[in-house]
């Protein structure tokens, strides 16, 4: 009898052990299927992590509709900006978003209002006088003077003369001028700067001097600054120079600009050109603001290379998320783990439940047995 009651007290203990299991086993089965999907949307984030056109893609078919399209581009043309509004159009027949047709006609008008020869020559001669284009004409304008090295010099001896008199000066604008009249003094093909490059370095000293370069975009450009121009050579040789006599400007910079040190400058105006070229002169300064590094500026030429004219519409829409993800990387990593842990769990705790449930089945078996064994011994002692 007493091997009996070891055999039932085992058999009960087995089964307090199954019914744990499976406590287990659902809680990690619910926790799994809670988590799986938050899993895979990671998973393809960080699959597409490096493709600032997919990161797009994907974005957009969550916010962009068309409700968002047509007060997009009715705030665009209230703001008098016909290629904003031309870019959201662009963009919705590229997404098979319908739109109004009397929209798109308006949208059209505008365009063609603003190309108008008088308003064309009017914002070219503002690029090349003043150096703030703000579309394709204007930087036309800009980028003649500066190639001709005449808006560089203006640049360099008005804020030239400030630091040399103790005033407060733009550095930026400063060196950005500098290294401008240095490549174009020299030739593109010793230096390996090219076109991009050299509009590039316009459109950034446009977003400085609009507002339109965003805080750390300008630490990232001043930190590429500060091992090109070397600042007390540049003070003093711009010591006598002015605007009527530019000869010095010029002499003062070829001594003070070291432009085999500039790589890394070269590298993000040659985004920005990049930029400038596919999607136009505003999406170019839009994404200065946008973009925190240069590692960000090459994730928008990417975007821009991809998307052409609707790149200005996506960043105005989208911001940063565009081309990088608002998640951090360790999260989604972290949502990944979590859900395989729970997999596993899952998986060792059913297994383990399985195989404690044929140990409970196999020992329910062997009691049966024993018990019927003791019945007939018990039997036969009776009858004896």
């Amino acid at each position: 009898m007493p091997r009996l009651k070891l055999t039932v007290s085992g058999f009960r203990a087995s089964g307090a052990s199954v019914r744990l299991l499976m406590i287990a086993t659902g809680i990690c089965l619910i926790g799994a299927l809670a988590l799986l999907p938050h899993a895979l949307d990671s998973a393809r984030l960080l699959a597409i992590e490096d493709d600032p056109a997919a990161l797009a893609d994907r974005k957009l078919a969550q916010s962009f509709d068309r409700p968002a399209a047509i007060r997009e581009i009715d705030a665009a043309l209230a703001a008098d900006d016909p290629e904003l509004a031309r870019s959201f159009v662009d963009l919705a027949r590229e997404r098979g978003v319908e739109l109004p047709s009397d929209l798109v006609e308006k949208a059209d008008a505008a365009a063609k209002a603003r190309s108008s020869p008088a308003g064309m020559a009017t914002r070219f001669a503002h690029g090349l006088i003043v150096g703030e284009p703000d579309d394709v004409v204007s930087l036309a304008g800009t980028a003649l003077g500066d190639l001709f090295v005449f808006g560089d010099i203006r640049d360099v001896i008005r804020e030239g003369g400030r630091m040399v008199a103790g005033q407060k000066a733009d550095h930026l604008i400063l060196g950005l001028a500098s290294v401008g009249i240095a490549i174009t003094a020299g030739t593109y093909a010793t230096l390996g700067v090219g076109a991009p490059a050299r509009i590039g370095l316009s459109v950034i000293k446009a977003a400085r001097k609009t507002g339109r370069l965003g805080a750390r975009m300008g630490e990232a450009v001043a930190r590429s600054l500060r091992g090109v121009v070397d600042w007390p050579v540049m003070r003093k040789g711009l010591a006598s120079a002015s605007i009527t006599e530019p000869a010095i400007a010029v002499r003062a910079v070829r001594e003070a600009v070291k432009v085999e040190k500039a790589d890394n400058l070269f590298r993000l105006t040659r985004d920005v050109g990049r930029v400038q070229t596919k999607a136009g002169t505003r999406a170019a300064l839009d994404s200065l603001k946008v973009a925190e590094t240069p590692r960000d500026m090459t994730r928008v030429a990417k975007l821009a290379e991809s998307k052409g004219s609707q790149t200005r519409a996506i960043l105005k829409l989208l911001g940063r998320s565009a081309i990088a993800l608002t998640v951090a990387t360790f999260d989604l990593v972290l949502w990944i783990f979590w859900a395989a842990l729970l997999v596993l769990g899952f998986i060792v705790s059913m297994k383990r439940a399985v195989e404690r449930s044929t140990e409970r089945h196999l020992l329910r078996r062997k009691t049966r047995r024993l018990a019927a064994q003791e019945r007939r011994l018990a039997s036969a002692g009776e009858r004896a």
